[in-house]
């Protein structure tokens, strides 16, 4: 080991701490030196035989800044004693000698070349680190699952069909209208997380019902890493009183109550002078509208659709409240396309024979209706023209198995989709057309009514009479049948995990601490009045398997939001009058991808007002069994007689004819539903060969075990520790010596993880890595946009290479700084420029592979290194240039692949937008001008585009 000659006043840079820029040697004594860092006004003790610092040394040539502003090119350097002075001429073309001491302490060195020459040299392993994520980012942006992969949500086709769909979309506009249990929030959620991880939007504005508010919140979070700011009439004042302007302008990702905007003018007209990239509105069948009368709820979301170019409502089926409320939604999402009730009332009529058609050809027949039945053909001619008919008569003639005559079937039906109706602004996928439901199983239990029971009920309001533990009072625990009812059933059921829901907090309470302390179960207790940390552990308490509760409480918010899938058995303490209400209780464990059957359980005193309501959800509604998309409709058309009937006591003939009533005009109302054009929108909401390839590519992007093992690396060299949890989890902690004083998404605390989408479906406090996960993508945007490993030497023996022989390995990105939302770099064909020259400036880069330097690579010692560099600087920066020079010489070829393969991609989906907006109207005219000026705009910046070094390795053979 060489040990360093010290002198005062040197400069000296810190190895290991470069942010501390300059250091000057202070003092030398005991064989320990002090370095005084005036940038940040520290000082650091050193073993002088051992120190992790470098000498800085500029060479002539180099441009060197003094404390005091003096900018100099180099053209002498003068050592007196170690200690040198620099010559040079400034910018007006005068000479001047700049002081080693005297040099700016501020500098940082970030260039490859630079960090090299500084003495500031990484491992290989940082070196070939950077590498890999570079090729993973330009892997990643180029995947046409990009943005999709991040969200903790199953893989369901209808769901990731209609986000990629829309994802592709400038600035989208389309009303989601699956099913209930079908996943509209996820679906939005994937568009919003897709949108913001490609740039194509910055800003977004979510309004929600007021008993939706904090579901969206933790959804948003939990599933989406979205971290969004509700906005509430006490925020709205406190940042105006702090003088913070629009409160709406205060965070990217805003949620906010409808009510509040319609209630109060200040934030409406504050939300409306914000810019949005894109509007959410949930539960938008609320929104009224008629050509008589418009609420203020409508008003407001159309004055702030006027003013968002992206717009996604969320609904419920929208037949089901008739065709007028349908027209209303289109009407917020494309005035112009939707301005004439009777118009639409026409052509809505007109789907009718195309629904039909299509019908004819996913028949098991089709072909030989095709050929038995002229009426087929000519459909087929009037709705697609000749020239598809004579393509589908030839492809059918020539088809050698069914396979290929089903591909000319389904050819022609999609090109219908295309051109006909509302498919491409409205989705709508159903239960009948989705595979995944569970069956539900109903048991009532009609419990006898007690001795006082029918004392109490005789002044007792619609609302005691439905919730008994009121008319009961504080001994209500004691008396109540249903409770002896749940203790009994709960202690039967102690290998099962069971979701009670209850309408009221305090009744959730109580009942759950009587479980605990009484029947000595092991319980958790879910409702409005805890703060979501508390509501999570509760969550998770029961989500634990082995020595988890085996008994959740919830009250009514324990019906929003929260899925618990891995429970097959519901306990409704008591029931709502509202079928929808119902329905989410339900939905709970009733969604897509339960693996059980449900099993709900309803205790209810006979012959009582619980009595006749359950017999009306049940045998006229069958609403426990089956999801009822007319319920809200029907209940509000029944909700007078059912109250009504309810509150009288002894009239089992009103009970009756009630349910008769509502079980006709139900059956009636879902055969209309059935009718007209559902099949159409079914089928254009989840084309399912296109989902299949979605969740392919999905997949084969995704790929849990390269990320892990590439994190591992990661933690690894940052120093944070890994630790083993249990299968699939581990545990991540900040380390004792970690390089940086955070890492990206994780906390003091640490976090339980998890690569695993099954374990982080049934872990919800597991964080779920993935290659969008804002740990992840914040490590990689940390490594590839900082100076990380962007220098190393190593040695390498390799017989043909004669020992002694200097190569250089150089990196180079493509520079192009355009808009993020542009997405450039899909268009790229590589992620860098890798070229390996030798001294003598021979090409090396197709000899010896980055996989073969990476194998044969060799440690060099810590203090030798900078010494090689130094001995060899000149011979590097010789070869610094002739890479340089290769490498600019590939940079034309890369740009015009680029540029045919953007034009190749957006010019076959213009051709494609402009031949359907010829027969289709809701093809919008600024979707076609918007790819065209893409078009021009990504030509523009990728023909500005140059190489630019991003990393270097020096290589020595021995």
């Amino acid at each position: 080991m060489i040990t360093p000659l010290f002198v005062p006043g040197q400069r000296w840079v810190s190895n290991t701490e470069s942010e501390l820029g300059l250091g000057i040697v202070a003092d030398i004594a005991n064989r320990r030196v002090t370095i005084s860092f005036p940038a940040v006004g520290e000082e650091r003790v050193y073993a002088a035989n051992n120190a992790p610092l470098s000498r800085i040394e500029y060479a002539v040539g180099e441009e060197v800044l003094s404390a005091d502003g003096l900018s100099i090119e180099v053209n002498g350097r003068e050592e007196i004693n170690g200690y040198y002075i620099y010559s040079g001429v400034c910018s007006e073309g005068k000479q001047h000698r700049i002081e080693e001491i005297d040099l700016d302490s501020f500098v940082h060195f970030n260039k490859p070349q630079d960090r090299l020459f500084a003495g500031q040299i990484d491992k290989n392993s940082r070196f070939q680190l950077r590498v890999d994520t570079l090729n993973y980012i330009h892997r990643l942006q180029q995947s046409e699952a990009y943005g999709l992969l991040g969200p903790r949500v199953q893989l369901l086709p209808h769901q990731f069909y209609i986000a990629h769909q829309v994802s592709r979309r400038h600035a989208p506009r389309v009303l989601l209208a699956d099913e209930v249990g079908l996943g509209k929030t996820i679906e939005a959620g994937l568009i919003l997380h897709q949108h913001l991880v490609s740039g194509r939007a910055e800003r977004v504005l979510v309004v929600v019902p007021d008993s939706l508010i904090h579901q969206w919140l933790v959804e948003m979070l939990r599933r989406f890493n979205l971290h969004f700011s509700i906005l509430d009439e006490d925020r709205c004042q406190a940042l105006l009183e702090a003088g913070e302007g629009n409160p709406f302008e205060s965070a990217q990702l805003v949620l906010c109550t409808l009510s509040m905007m319609t209630e109060s003018d200040q934030a409406r007209e504050f939300a409306l002078q914000a810019d949005w990239d894109l509007l959410v509105v949930d539960e938008a069948h609320h929104l009224i509208w008629s050509d008589e009368e418009v609420s203020p709820a409508y008003k407001c979301i159309e004055a702030l659709s006027r003013e968002v170019p992206g717009v996604l409502l969320l609904t419920a089926t929208p037949e089901q409240l008739g065709i007028e409320s349908h027209f209303a939604r289109l009407r917020l999402l494309d005035p112009d396309r939707y301005y004439d009730l009777q118009q639409f009332h026409e052509e809505e009529a007109s789907y009718r024979p195309v629904n039909q058609l299509v019908q004819c050809l996913l028949s098991q027949d089709a072909v030989d209706q095709f050929i038995r039945q002229p009426a087929v053909a000519d459909q087929i001619e009037l709705y697609l023209g000749s020239e598809t008919l004579r393509t589908l008569r030839s492809q059918l003639l020539s088809a050698e198995s069914d396979k290929e005559e089903r591909k000319a079937i389904n050819d022609v039906i999609y090109e219908l989709l295309d051109r006909h109706g509302t498919g491409r602004v409205l989705f709508r996928n159903t239960r009948s057309a989705v595979e995944g439901f569970p069956v539900r199983r109903l048991t009532s239990y009609a419990l006898p009514q007690t001795e006082t029971y029918p004392e109490l009920l005789l002044d007792a309001d619609l609302e005691d009479q439905l919730h008994p533990e009121r008319l009961f009072g504080e001994s209500w625990l004691a008396v109540d049948a249903r409770v002896s009812w749940l203790s009994d059933f709960l202690t039967e059921m102690r290998d099962e995990k069971v979701l009670v829901i209850c309408a009221q907090a305090g009744t959730a309470r109580s009942l759950e601490e009587h479980l605990r302390l009484r029947v000595g179960l092991r319980s958790a207790v879910f409702h409005e009045g805890l703060s979501l940390v508390a509501r999570d552990r509760a969550a998770a308490y029961f989500a634990e398997r082995e020595q988890g509760a085996q008994v959740l409480i919830c009250s009514e918010i324990g019906s929003e939001g929260r899925n618990f899938q891995f429970s097959h058995d519901l306990v409704l303490f008591d029931l709502p009058l509202n079928p929808d209400l119902l329905e989410q209780r339900i939905g709970r464990l009733d969604r897509i991808g339960q693996q059980r059957d449900i099993n709900i359980h309803v205790p209810y005193y006979r012959d009582s007002a619980q009595d006749g309501l359950m017999r009306w959800h049940h045998e006229g509604l069958n609403a426990f069994l089956t999801p009822s998309p007319a319920g809200q409709s029907l209940y509000e058309a029944f909700v007078d007689r059912l109250v009504e009937c309810l509150s009288r006591q002894n009239d089992p003939a009103g009970l009756e004819q009630l349910i008769k009533d509502t079980r006709q005009l139900n059956d009636a109302a879902l055969e209309t539903m059935s009718q007209g054009r559902d099949r159409l929108l079914e089928l254009n909401s989840c084309k399912q060969d296109e989902a299949e390839v979605i969740l392919d590519q999905l997949t084969e992007a995704s790929n849990f075990r390269e990320l892990s093992n590439y994190m591992e690396r990661v933690f690894d060299q940052f120093g944070v520790e890994q630790q083993h949890h249990s299968t699939n989890a581990i545990v991540l902690t900040p380390g004792d010596h970690m390089h940086m004083h955070s890492f990206p998404g994780l906390s003091e605390d640490g976090a339980t993880a998890t690569y695993s989408r099954t374990l982080a479906l049934h872990r919800e406090d597991m964080q779920f890595l993935t290659w969008e996960h804002p740990m992840v993508s914040g490590a990689m945007e940390m490594i590839a946009e900082g100076e990380f490993g962007n220098t190393a030497l190593c040695t390498i023996k390799l017989p043909p290479i004669k020992p002694g022989t200097l190569m250089l390995e150089a990196i180079f990105s493509i520079h192009c700084p355009a808009p993020k939302k542009l997405q450039l770099q899909r268009y790229l064909p590589h992620a860098s420029i890798r070229v390996l020259v030798d001294v003598e400036g021979n090409d090396l880069s197709a000899v010896l592979a980055d996989h073969h330097v990476n194998q044969l690579a060799k440690r060099v010692a810590k203090g030798t290194a900078p010494n090689i560099v130094r001995l060899a600087r000149d011979q590097i920066g010789d070869m610094i240039s002739r890479a340089d020079a290769i490498a600019s010489g590939q940079q034309p070829l890369i740009v015009d692949e680029a540029i045919a393969n953007m034009s190749e991609v957006l010019g076959a989906e213009m051709a494609r937008l402009k031949a359907l907006s010829e027969v289709n109207p809701n093809i919008r005219e600024e979707e076609v001008k918007y790819l065209e000026d893409l078009t021009v705009s990504l030509a523009e910046y990728l023909e500005g585009a140059q190489v630019q070094l991003d990393a270097i390795r020096v290589i020595l053979a021995t």
